[in-house]
């Protein structure tokens, strides 16, 4: 199979190096979102600490097989997914084993692409399941599982807590992007950035908002997620916001969000359509 095969759906990464910002809750809530609206989507879970699958209600004895497997060659990606509570939302779980793969793989000289190559398997296996969207949660770290993720995307999208070290932890990122650009990946763009935990009572997360959008333009996203203890609280009963809470300002944010996130595919492809008529 060759790297240049087809890769299906949108893949989007889900990626910041830095712990605590809205990284799993967005990819959650967003896969969510999105299935919501119609679209059926595939939640990959490439984070040791396995939150997205905790978070989505997946126990631990249930994750049969896990992306740890998947990476190491010894099972299909198609063998790990399984369905979750959420209607045209799946996923293929973490666990533990995770920590182990980067030292079992670091030796193979397609260490960088074993995500991709799956991910091609799995678009070229003549399954009867076909997700529109993928989405790939990382670890808090930029290591080989997140540059697996970057490797195998189309686009990334970036949570970016509104504190006051968040544009210099952004800039390491879009520094990785650019070397996984250039290297492995010439066709990675940045979607767009969302900000997270913003909370309007506090001037910091205003100024935030503004330094961020002076810094990045267009890539942020014109929906913000607000600080919100439903967000917070969800994980806990294995369920989504927008399952556990669809009417608090979290839920209701993350479906706009979504909304926005399909406007900007449409308009990308609209665009990329009139550079080749």
């Amino acid at each position: 199979m060759s790297l240049d095969d087809p890769l299906p759906a949108r893949i989007l990464t889900v990626a910041n190096q830095k712990g605590g910002v809205g990284k799993t809750t967005t990819a959650i809530n967003l896969g969510t979102a999105l299935a919501a609206i119609g679209e059926e989507v595939l939640l990959i879970d490439l984070d040791p600490q396995g939150n997205a699958s905790t978070g989505l209600g997946i126990e631990h004895r249930s994750r049969r097989v896990s992306t740890a497997d998947v990476l190491t060659g010894r099972a299909p990606l198609g063998d790990a997914i399984i369905d979750t509570s959420v209607p045209r939302l799946a996923l293929a779980p973490s666990t533990l084993d995770l920590l182990g793969v980067e030292l079992e793989i670091s030796q193979d000289p397609e260490r960088a692409v074993k995500l991709k190559k799956a991910l091609q398997e799995l678009a070229s296996g003549g399954s009867a399941r076909r997700f529109s969207y993928v989405l790939i949660d990382c670890p808090p770290s930029l290591n080989l599982l997140t540059i697996n993720a970057l490797t195998a995307a189309h686009a990334v999208v970036v949570p970016l807590q509104c504190e006051f070290f968040a544009l210099e932890g952004l800039s390491q990122l879009l520094k990785t992007v650019e070397q996984v650009r250039s290297t492995l990946n010439p066709a990675l763009v940045i979607q767009g950035i969302v900000l997270t935990m913003f909370d309007p009572r506090n001037k910091l997360s205003g100024q935030v908002v503004a330094d961020v959008r002076e810094f990045m333009g267009t890539k942020v996203y014109e929906t913000i997620i607000p600080r919100n203890v439903r967000l917070s609280e969800a994980p806990s009963y294995g369920k989504p916001a927008l399952l556990y809470d669809l009417k608090c300002t979290g839920s209701q944010a993350y479906l706009k969000l979504a909304s926005e996130l399909i406007q900007r595919e449409r308009s990308e492809h609209a665009r990329d359509f009139a550079a080749l008529s």
